[in-house]
C-alpha cells in the first residue's frame, strides 16, 4: 500500500487509538499536531496529552501551537506538505486555510451517526437521550461544526449497562479501523466518495454542564439510570445523602413505586424509589472516600429502609 504524508490533529484519550493505527500501517506522520501541555492531576504539574505522549514514544515531530490562525504557524504546517489531514478531538478551530493546504484533503473523525450529535458531547447526549445505537462516523472537515460530507460509519448498540466510557473506548477503536479504510482508498484512488447530511436531521450534542449532574428523584428511574451512565466517568451524577455529596458511579432502573428519594431495599444493590420506577444504585462514593460497590459502602454506612436521597 502508498504511503501517504500525514498530519494528526488530536489531543485526548480518544484520538490515542487512530494515531496507533496510522503508525501501524506504515503511514508517514509528518506532523502530530496537539493542544499545548495542560497543569493536570493533584499537582497541577504540566502534563502532555495522550496524543503527545503516543506521538513521543515513536519519535514523531508535535507541534502545540495555542492557535492555528497566526502566519507563522500556517507557514510551518505548510511547509510539511502534508497528502492529508485527519481530526480526531483536537479541541482547537482549524481555518479554513489551513483546511486547503493538504492535496487530499482533511478528514474528521466524530463520536455520532452524524447528522445526529453534531457538536461537543456527543457520547455523553446519546446516552441521556436514551438512543439506543451510537457509531462514528468519518466526514470530510469544513468550517461549520461536524457539517461536512460523511465518508463512512460504524454502528453499535447502546446496552443498559453502557456509560460514556465504555462508549467512549468502544467508539474510539471503531474510529480507528474506519480511519484506515479511508486511508487505504485514498492511497489506492486518491479520494473517496462522500454522502451529504441531511440538514433536517441535525441535533447538536451541547457541551455538559455541572449542574446536569444533579440528579432529581422526581424524575423517572429510567431517566436518572441514563443520567448515572451519561456521566460516568465526568462530572459523575450526585446526589445529598446524610448531609453530605454521595456520587452515583453505577445504577439501572425497574419497576417499583415509593416517596422519590427514599431507600427501599439493600442488599447487592441500594434501590431507591423514583417519580416513576426504581434506581439500582450498584456503585457510589461519599466525599473522601473510595468508589465501592453497594454492598461494600453498605458494610461501613449502614442504610436502613426509608433512608432519604436528596435535599
Amino acid at each position: 500500500m502508498t504511503s501517504l504524508r500525514v498530519i494528526y490533529a488530536g489531543t485526548p484519550a480518544f484520538a490515542v487509538p487512530a494515531l496507533q493505527a496510522l503508525i501501524d500501517a506504515g503511514h508517514q506522520i509528518v506532523m502530530v499536531l496537539t493542544q499545548p501541555d495542560r497543569p493536570a492531576g493533584r499537582g497541577m504539574k504540566l502534563t502532555a496529552s495522550p496524543v503527545k505522549q503516543l506521538a513521543q514514544q515513536y519519535q514523531l515531530p508535535v507541534f502545540q501551537p495555542e492557535s492555528l490562525k497566526p502566519d507563522e504557524v500556517q507557514q510551518h504546517i505548510r511547509a510539511v506538505q502534508a497528502d492529508v489531514m485527519l481530526v480526531a478531538a483536537y479541541g482547537l478551530i482549524i481555518p479554513s486555510a489551513v483546511l486547503q493546504m493538504p492535496r487530499l484533503g482533511c478528514f474528521n473523525i466524530h463520536a455520532s451517526l452524524l447528522p445526529r450529535w453534531r457538536g461537543a458531547a456527543p457520547i455523553h447526549r446519546a446516552l441521556l437521550a436514551g438512543d439506543t445505537q451510537t457509531g462514528v462516523t468519518i466526514m470530510k472537515v469544513v468550517p461549520a461544526l461536524d457539517a461536512g460530507d460523511m465518508v463512512i460509519k460504524g454502528q453499535i448498540p447502546i446496552g443498559a449497562r453502557d456509560t460514556t466510557q465504555t462508549l467512549h473506548d468502544a467508539l474510539a477503536q471503531i474510529g480507528a479501523d474506519l480511519l484506515i479504510q479511508v486511508m487505504h482508498t485514498l492511497a489506492e484512488q486518491g479520494h473517496v466518495a462522500a454522502e451529504q447530511q441531511d440538514e433536517k436531521l441535525v441535533t447538536y450534542a451541547e457541551k455538559l454542564q455541572k449542574a446536569e449532574a444533579q440528579i432529581d428523584w422526581q424524575q423517572s428511574a429510567d431517566l436518572i439510570s441514563r443520567q448515572v451512565r451519561a456521566f460516568n466517568p465526568f462530572p459523575v451524577a450526585q446526589t445529598m445523602l446524610e448531609g453530605e455529596v454521595c456520587r452515583i458511579w453505577m445504577a439501572t432502573h425497574g419497576a417499583g413505586q415509593g416517596k422519590s428519594g427514599q431507600v427501599l431495599a439493600v442488599g447487592e444493590s441500594i434501590d431507591v424509589a423514583c417519580g416513576d420506577g426504581v434506581l439500582h444504585i450498584e456503585s457510589l462514593q461519599m466525599p473522601g472516600g473510595k468508589r465501592l460497590s453497594a454492598r461494600e459502602f453498605l458494610a461501613g454506612h449502614p442504610l436502613k429502609i426509608g433512608a432519604q436521597f436528596g435535599a
